[in-house]
């Protein structure tokens, strides 16, 4: 998934470059604020891409004494970051300048300078646009399209993918904006168009940082995953039951997974160490994903007396 990921922001990386500035000189030449502001937002998305490719730079480092569970999570930071820059950049200076606009509106130049190169950048932006889609449904398998997004653990892709569907919206404001303008003589059209393209731009923001925000705080494995990792457990005649299993993505590829195990009373510790192994290297060839895994054997009788105990010290702090 990593080179897939990186196509898609490749593909968008130049896309939006070229776009970038194609736009802002239109705008120079026209006076166009929603020509302005779909510049901006294309060098936005420029350098959102830029951010992703540095994340995946970052995480990709082996572990080391100070981060000895490697860097993975430093790609979910970027990615919330590329959230935030959307938000605050795009949609900040385009509903600005959309206003600016309306309290002093002014003819647009040379508008059919603008068509142009709103057709020529929606035809960019399609491109990458079908990049990522393809490379989304590839990894979504049979889910859904709303079940992917949110169970997704790869922040690019969906990432790019939503800038993208953005831009393309905006283009089509920017477009309507201009047209209806033209066709009115009414120069606020121009502005408000504006002003809509950062209302779209925020609310794509606010939908990826909510989403890249369950991911850099630790979100489980798939349900498939656990649930096949709980039966390969549950038939080793070793085990006599699972009294708790927990996992955490580190990483789009990299799960943390903890087993608390009863063992047969009847194994001596050797045995109980060979079980261990045996069930850790299973675990790891059947999902490669799951670099670490630690299997801790306990009684269960212990553990939920470890339950209950963990259960009255956060009744009493939350009292407290």
């Amino acid at each position: 998934m990593a080179h897939g990921s990186k196509k898609v922001i490749y593909a968008a990386l130049a896309g939006n470059t070229l776009i970038a500035i194609t736009k802002f000189a239109a705008a120079t030449f026209t006076g166009s604020s929603a020509m302005l502001s779909e510049g901006i937002h294309s060098l936005v998305d420029t350098g959102n891409q830029g951010l992703l490719l540095y994340g995946m730079k970052r995480s990709a480092r082996k572990a080391d004494s100070e981060h000895p569970f490697g860097y993975g999570v430093e790609l979910y930071f970027w990615a919330f970051v590329v959230a935030i820059l959307i938000f605050a950049v795009g949609a900040g200076v385009s509903i600005y300048e959309g206003i600016q606009k309306l309290l002093e509106p002014h003819p647009v130049s040379d508008p059919l300078v603008n068509f142009i190169v709103l057709g020529l950048a929606f035809v960019f932006e399609a491109a990458a646009w079908v990049i990522a889609l393809r490379e989304f449904s590839r990894a979504k398998g049979r889910r859904s399209y709303i079940a992917a997004v949110r169970q997704s653990k790869d922040p690019t892709v969906f990432t790019v993918l939503f800038e993208d569907s953005a831009a393309m919206l905006g283009l089509l404001i920017a477009f309507a904006g201009l047209l209806a303008a033209e066709i009115t003589g009414i120069e606020w059209f121009d502005g408000a168009a504006s002003v809509a393209i950062g209302v779209v731009l925020g609310g794509t923001a606010i939908l990826l940082a909510y989403e890249t925000k369950g991911l850099l705080i630790g979100e489980a494995a798939a349900p498939e995953l656990v649930a096949t990792v709980e039966r390969m457990v549950s038939a080793d005649h070793a085990v006599t039951g699972i009294n708790e299993m927990r996992t955490m993505h580190l990483g789009p590829h990299d799960v943390l997974m903890v087993l608390s195990l009863d063992f047969n009373d009847m194994l001596s510790a050797g045995e109980v160490e060979e079980t261990t192994s045996d069930l850790e290297a299973a675990i790891k060839s059947r999902y490669p994903d799951v670099r670490r895994v630690f299997i801790e054997a306990q009684s269960r009788r212990r553990h939920r007396q470890e339950q209950e105990r963990e259960a009255r010290m956060l009744a009493e702090n939350g009292e407290a």
